[in-house]
């Protein structure tokens, strides 16, 4: 999960920004909806740099989409209960 991909305004701690891109809520749902295929070996976060983020509002923000996105995620990585 590229954190270029979120909309600039709320993004700005990447290297390439993009304006238009999905709202931290939107990539929530997106996590939720491809974690919920059972199909996910693993999730690798990238591109967010911190020095471009100094109050870390950009950062906060990627980490609640995170955590929202990743919530029902099971501790079996089978999928299993």
């Amino acid at each position: 999960m590229d954190a270029d991909v979120i909309d600039d305004a709320v993004m700005p701690a990447v290297d390439y920004r993009q304006a238009g891109g999905p709202s931290p809520d939107e990539l929530a749902t997106v996590l939720a909806a491809v974690l919920a295929t059972s199909r996910v070996a693993g999730v690798e976060v990238t591109i967010y740099n911190p020095t471009l983020d100094p109050e870390g509002a950009a950062g906060a923000a990627l980490t609640r989409a995170l955590v929202d996105g990743l919530a029902d995620m099971q501790s079996d990585p089978s999928g299993g209960s």
